[in-house]
């Protein structure tokens, strides 16, 4: 009788592992270097001040948050996040936070569209549109994920309305390329005048979305899992 609840305890342990190896590869199918403890997040931090994920509303001043994936009105028309939050790496935030200050001088701010991205929600995208001219190879991971590049655009600082671009956000059209010059003038002045400012201040433009910006450094940072609610905790 012993051995039998010996056993049946070993294989009720054995089943439990199982399910928690079974459920981290399908969180990390491709068995990534993922930063998904919050807690190894936190000991990265506190050796590396720069690698703090900053919540963009609360550290710059007249910033606009308009975060799609928090609703259905994204292209998976799914909601994604349960919260409608913007992070970025230090070294981001600051870069940001001089944009915005140096867009004041035309009146102009930013809005967010997108920022950190958990890995959980590349996966789901790419499982909505294996696109990757439009969506990151979760294979590899994204720059979102290392929170490094930002969705963005320029709005009227004091009406928070959105100034001319050539299409809205997440559209997956040739005009979202940032060579597209079928476009009135006023519209490609305004999209000069982002990447030039954005390039500025150490971010480079991608090239199939005119609202996609990269931060210089963004390799030296780690693919991260984490969600919203965990940074906020």
């Amino acid at each position: 009788m012993k051995r039998i609840i010996i056993y049946l305890i070993l294989l009720s342990i054995c089943f439990v592992g199982f399910k928690k190896a079974e459920q981290k590869q399908k969180k990390n199918p491709y068995r990534l270097d993922l930063v998904s403890d919050i807690n190894v997040y936190k000991e990265q931090v506190a050796k590396n001040p720069k690698m703090k994920l900053i919540n963009l509303e609360k550290h710059i001043r007249d910033i606009r948050l308009d975060i799609r994936y928090a609703t259905n009105n994204n292209f998976t028309k799914q909601i994604i996040y349960n919260l409608p939050r913007a992070f970025a790496r230090q070294e981001v935030a600051n870069a940001l936070k001089l944009i915005q200050d140096s867009l004041a001088f035309y009146n102009l701010g930013i809005k967010i569209y997108d920022a950190y991205r958990p890995y959980e929600a590349s996966l789901r995208f790419f499982e909505v549109y294996p696109d990757t001219n439009f969506v990151a190879n979760p294979r590899y991971g994204s720059r979102h994920n290392r929170g490094c590049a930002i969705d963005l655009t320029l709005v009227e600082l004091k009406t928070g309305k959105e100034i001319p671009m050539p299409t809205e956000f997440d559209d997956f059209s040739e005009k979202a390329n940032s060579n597209y010059n079928n476009l009135s003038d006023t519209i490609i002045k305004n999209r000069t005048f982002l990447f030039s400012i954005m390039n500025h201040f150490g971010f480079s433009y991608y090239a199939s979305e005119w609202w996609h910006f990269d931060y210089k450094d963004w390799n030296s940072y780690p693919l991260m899992d984490i969600r919203f609610e965990e940074l906020e905790s």
